[in-house]
């Protein structure tokens, strides 16, 4: 399967009853590259994604785009893609194979080639031994496997998934995604995926379009959208991120109760800054940067967490070192300078 350029120009969506829930963007999905929508409900990307399939048209005025080829108006069945829904939308009646096959039977394949394409798909996914079973018998993963290889069955020039993974649980969620990783990229399929999660965004996507109100925010690797934050909404939706407000003078960020090394150029300004909980190193009173008072502590195996409360604000630092602070204890941090970020 080869890669499919999809490109947005000017794509908007109002409903009929006056709710906008796109405001008009461009957007450019490499071929072979898989694109995640992330962001919080009601924020347009199932929209969006909708939009790109042909489920909605957009506003007039905006364009959807494969390889160059406008399809605006072209139907959905005609334009080669393959959809998975998170309610995978199995049929009951039929075996896994029939599933599989649907689409190829919908398409005029003859016999032989649909008994051929479906255990070529089934093999990919790891389910040639339950062809025969129907979608009652099997697993919460296996039926996301036989909606992936349904979509995968008719060869689309594009793969839509719409919150693919959350129905299943936590463990189940992350097997999978480890799971589609290999297989997508290994076919090379442009693929675009719609999710709230944003651990399941950044370990799946090459790049991430962030969604907020109907637009984009931020597109970019998930480094550096992690790292580099467009703006507060951003950074916050990304990860969790602590703030620092106060005053920048002679290179150093003063906060009340504290002064840090800090590189930016708001000399003598007002200024709000931002630092992630494992940029800070904790430390004993008195001998870091800033100082606070442990107001609780969490243990998350392969971390610890803790909430920091001081006159200079709250905090949430992680720490993998062995940690005796308990909370009501006193301690310190020391943050470098390169681990703090101002939001344009």
């Amino acid at each position: 399967m080869a890669g499919t350029a999809v490109t947005l120009e000017h794509v908007g969506k109002t409903f009929a009853d006056g709710t906008t829930a796109v405001l008009p963007l461009d957007l450019c999905v490499h071929p072979g590259e898989l694109l995640g929508l992330v962001g919080p409900s009601g924020c347009g990307k199932t929209t969006t994604l909708r939009m790109i399939a042909g489920l909605e048209s957009p506003d007039p005025g905006g364009r959807v785009l494969f390889d160059g080829v406008d399809v605006t108006r072209v139907p959905v069945e005609r334009r080669n893609i393959g959809m998975v829904f998170q309610s995978y939308a199995l049929f009951p009646n039929m075996t896994v194979a029939a599933n599989v096959a649907y689409g190829l039977r919908a398409r005029g394949v003859d016999r032989a080639e649909r008994a051929d394409r479906v255990a070529e798909m089934l093999a990919l996914v790891h389910l040639e031994k339950l062809a025969d079973r129907s979608p009652d018998q099997l697993s919460g993963g296996q039926r996301q496997r036989v909606a992936l290889a349904r979509a995968l069955a008719i060869r689309p020039r594009v793969l839509l998934l719409d919150e693919p993974l959350t129905a299943l649980d936590a463990k189940l969620r992350e097997s999978l995604r480890v799971e589609m990783d290999r297989l997508l990229r290994g076919l090379g399929i442009t693929t675009i995926f719609v999710t709230h999660d944003q651990a399941e965004a950044m370990s799946l996507g090459d790049r991430i379009a962030v969604m907020h109100r109907g637009r984009i925010a931020q597109i970019g690797t998930p480094r550096e959208v992690y790292r580099n934050p467009a703006d507060p909404f951003v950074a916050d939706f990304i990860g969790t991120v602590n703030r620092l407000i106060g005053q920048v003078r002679d290179g150093m960020l003063l906060v009340e109760g504290g002064r840090l090394p800090f590189s930016g150029n708001a000399n003598g300004q007002p200024c709000e800054v931002l630092y992630r909980p494992q940029d800070a190193t904790l430390c004993e009173p008195g001998s870091g940067d800033l100082e606070g008072r442990v107001e609780n502590v969490f243990f998350l195996g392969d971390r610890t967490r803790l909430v920091l409360s001081a006159a200079w604000g709250e905090a949430v630092v992680d720490t993998s070192r062995p940690l005796t602070a308990a909370k009501g204890d006193r301690i310190g941090l020391r943050i470098p300078a390169e681990s703090l970020y101002r939001c344009p």
